[in-house]
């Protein structure tokens, strides 16, 4: 098991400054705005002062370009010889559906979803906060099966999205919905740290939730 597990939310994509752009960019596509860029350039110093000089990283990462940006910028930081990525489809965004409707439906979508709650409240023709954290399951799966090699290296790095960390976490931790629902997302380029207890093998989460 890695000492340390990661989690990175993005830079500040256009969408964050203009949630407009989600009725003619599909979500996929959406990129980093150049303070996105510079938030994720600083992301990849603070990683760095994270690491032991005998450390080595594994990134996944989130098929979205914004997540893929976040992360060419990230790894920039670290010698080439110390990290290995992987494109982990898992990863991405809650799905809205494809584009997004006019503003006034996207208002009433998101204040129907505050109102039944983000964790079961299904968008219509995309995802709930349910079925990510379905998706989630698995890819922890994954995750253990890949703990049991012996080359797996000591810190793991996932480059994501806001509430699929806050899934993440939730699922890792076993915590209740309620529990959930009662946090904020990760702001831009935030980090969320686990660590491992040598003695308990288990990981203690670092980070506090807003």
């Amino acid at each position: 098991r890695p000492r340390l597990i990661i989690l990175v939310r993005h830079g500040q994509s256009e969408a964050n400054v203009d949630i407009s752009i989600h009725r003619t960019i599909p979500d996929h596509k959406i990129k980093l705005t150049q303070l996105g860029v510079e938030q994720a350039i600083k992301a990849g110093s603070r990683l760095n002062e994270l690491l032991k000089p005998e450390d080595t990283v594994q990134f996944y990462v989130s098929p979205y370009l914004r997540t893929r940006q976040t992360f060419e910028c990230m790894s920039k930081a670290l010698d080439k010889g110390r990290w290995r990525d992987y494109e982990e489809p898992r990863l991405r965004e809650q799905d809205w559906g494809n584009f997004q409707g006019p503003p006034e439906e996207m208002a009433r979508i998101k204040m129907e979803r505050a109102s039944y709650g983000h964790f079961f409240y299904r968008i219509p023709n995309g995802e709930s906060g349910a079925d990510v954290y379905d998706r989630i399951s698995t890819f922890q799966e994954t995750l253990h099966r890949a703990f049991a090699s012996p080359n797996f290296p000591s810190v793991l790095v996932i480059v994501t999205h806001g509430l699929l960390s806050r899934l993440f976490v939730m699922r890792w931790f076993h915590w209740s919905v309620e529990e959930f629902e009662s946090l904020e997302n990760l702001r831009c380029c935030e980090f969320v740290i686990m660590e491992k207890n040598e003695e308990t093998n288990k990981y203690k989460l670092k980070t506090k939730f807003r």
